[in-house]
């Protein structure tokens, strides 16, 4: 059972259709685990559920040769982050389908099974225990604000923040207008979404 199912680095057909077979039902375990009372999209869960599968067929069909599956796998992954930032959660989900993956695609069905099932667990777990309430995470902001490069950004807006927001942080510092202004990037949660202007 913990032994690869490709011999000698022969693949029969029988052979790849059961790593994809069993690929795609542990994926889709996983990615309801991974993503369950998430604010990932549907399009994410389908990815996450695909991707073991995705890149089980590209190791197998790389004969063995991991360097370049590896390689091909990992430009796979990277897809997804080139146009929308992911966050760290979604990332790990992203990394841990594609080490499944590598287990399917060279025949070791248990181990990727149990690897899968143990991550999806821990990630479901995680996201019962630290999960936010839902007003909470609707009363944090991204507020951007700017200003004049001679004002000094590093309290002028404390009175403001303490008295409107639980927490704040500056997130990020950038110069616009040809470095005349500067656009301050601010992580706030709110008080009360009554006072948000």
């Amino acid at each position: 059972m913990f032994e690869s199912i490709f011999k000698d680095g022969n693949m029969p057909a029988t052979s790849f259709f059961i790593a994809l077979g069993v690929a795609l039902v542990f994926g889709v375990i996983y990615a309801f685990l991974a993503c369950y009372k998430s604010d990932s999209s549907s399009s994410f869960f389908i990815a996450a559920a695909l991707l073991p599968m995705t890149v089980a067929a590209v190791i197998a069909l790389v004969n063995g040769n991991l360097g370049i599956g590896v390689a091909i796998a990992g430009a796979f992954g990277l897809v997804r982050f080139r146009s929308a930032p992911g966050s760290a959660k979604e990332i790990s989900i992203i990394f841990i389908a594609m080490a499944a993956g590598l287990a399917f695609g060279t025949g070791y069905l248990a181990y990727g099974a149990i690897f899968l099932l143990l991550c999806g667990g821990l990630l479901f777990a995680f996201g019962k225990f630290t999960a936010k309430s839902k007003s909470l995470k609707n009363k944090e902001k991204i507020i951007k604000i700017t200003i004049p490069e001679s004002l000094d950004y590093s309290s002028v807006f404390d009175d403001i923040f303490s008295e409107y927001t639980l927490k704040n942080e500056l997130i990020n510092v950038k110069s616009t207008n040809m470095g005349s202004m500067f656009r301050l990037t601010y992580r706030a949660t709110l008080k009360s979404l009554d006072n948000e202007k």
